[in-house]
C-alpha cells in the first residue's frame, strides 16, 4: 500500500498536473478555432501560427523591457486588429465563392505558409528559451510543482470561464450566436453581422496569441511550433464537436489527461497515436463530437 501511494502522490499526480496545464493551453487555442468554426464556418488552418505569432511578439517585445505579465495582457490586445484585418480582406474575400470549407482551408492553409516564413526572415530558425517568469515550485501534499505551471492553470481556467460567460451570459454573445444560427435574420433585426464576423475571428486569433504567451516559457519559441500545437487543438475541437464552447474545454482537458498518463504507463511516444485513435472512435459512433455547436451551452 506505502508503494501505491508514493506512486500516485509523487509520480502519477505530478504527471496529470502537467497534463491539465497542457490541456488548458490547448484549450485557449480550440476555443479560438471552435468560435471561428462555429460562427465563420471557416477551417483556419493559419490558427497554430498565430500561435506562434503571439509567442514571438512576447519575445520582442520582452527585448525592449516589457514585463511578462504586461506581455500578457498586451499581446492578445496587439492580435485583435490583425485579427479583424485578416478576416475583412482575405477570409471575407472567399466566403460566398463555390465550396467555402475547401477555399477557406486552402486560403488558410497558405496564409500559415506566408506567416511561418517571415517568422522565419525575422528571427531565424533557432530555438529562444524565454526566462520563467514565476521561477521556483510550490509544494502541494509533499510533491514540488513548477509555480509557473500553477499559475498558467489558474490563469487558463479565469480565461476560460470570462469565455463562456460573454458567449452565454451577455447581449454581445447573444449576437455571436445569432449571427451564427441565421446571418440574415440577424441583421434584419438590427445586429452588424459583418463586425461581428470580424470581431469573432479577431477574439479566436488573440486567444491564441494568449496560449503562445502563456507556453512560450515552457515549450520554448520556434517559428514551427504551431504546428504540432494546431493538431492537437484540431483533435480537441473534433472531439468535443466543431463549435461547441463546453466540447473543447471537455475534450481539450480529457485528451491531455490521456496523453500524460499513456506516456507515463506505456511510453512518451505513443501520447500522439493514443489521442488519433481516440478522435477516430468518435468519429466511426458519433461523427457530430461529444457536443453541439456554438449556440448550445
Amino acid at each position: 500500500m506505502p508503494d501505491i501511494m508514493d506512486y500516485l502522490q509523487f509520480i502519477l499526480a505530478p504527471q496529470m498536473l502537467n497534463g491539465l496545464a497542457l490541456g488548458i493551453s490547448v484549450v485557449l487555442v480550440a476555443l479560438g478555432l471552435t468560435i471561428i468554426f462555429g460562427l465563420l464556418d471557416v477551417i483556419n488552418m493559419s490558427h497554430g501560427e498565430f500561435y506562434a505569432v503571439g509567442a514571438f511578439t512576447a519575445l520582442a517585445l520582452s527585448a525592449l523591457g516589457l514585463n511578462y505579465w504586461v506581455l500578457l495582457a498586451l499581446v492578445p490586445i496587439l492580435l485583435l486588429p490583425v485579427g479583424v484585418l485578416v478576416e475583412r480582406y482575405l477570409i471575407r474575400r472567399v466566403y460566398d465563392g463555390g465550396d467555402r470549407h475547401v477555399s477557406t482551408l486552402l486560403l488558410t492553409f497558405g496564409l500559415a505558409l506566408v506567416i511561418e516564413d517571415i517568422l522565419k526572415i525575422i528571427f531565424g530558425p533557432n530555438t529562444h528559451r524565454p526566462a520563467t517568469p514565476l521561477p521556483g515550485a510550490t509544494e502541494i501534499l509533499g510533491v514540488f510543482i513548477p509555480t509557473y505551471r500553477l499559475a498558467l492553470i489558474g490563469i487558463g481556467f479565469v480565461v476560460i470561464a470570462a469565455v463562456a460567460l460573454v458567449v452565454y451570459r451577455t447581449r454581445l454573445g447573444a449576437m455571436v450566436r445569432a449571427a451564427s444560427y441565421d446571418r440574415n435574420m440577424a441583421a434584419s433585426l438590427g445586429v452588424r453581422v459583418g463586425w461581428v464576423y470580424s470581431g469573432a475571428y479577431a477574439f479566436g486569433i488573440a486567444l491564441a496569441g494568449l496560449a503562445g504567451v502563456l507556453l512560450a516559457p515552457i515549450y520554448s519559441v520556434f517559428p514551427t511550433m504551431g504546428h504540432d500545437f494546431i493538431l492537437l487543438a484540431v483533435t480537441v475541437v473534433i472531439v468535443g464537436g466543431m463549435g461547441s464552447i463546453w466540447g473543447a474545454v471537455v475534450a481539450g482537458i480529457s485528451l491531455t489527461q490521456v496523453q500524460a498518463i499513456s506516456a507515463l504507463i506505456i511510453s512518451p511516444v505513443w501520447g500522439d497515436a493514443i489521442i488519433f485513435g481516440v478522435m477516430v472512435v468518435v468519429l466511426m459512433f458519433r461523427p457530430q463530437g461529444i457536443f453541439g455547436r456554438i449556440g448550445h451551452a
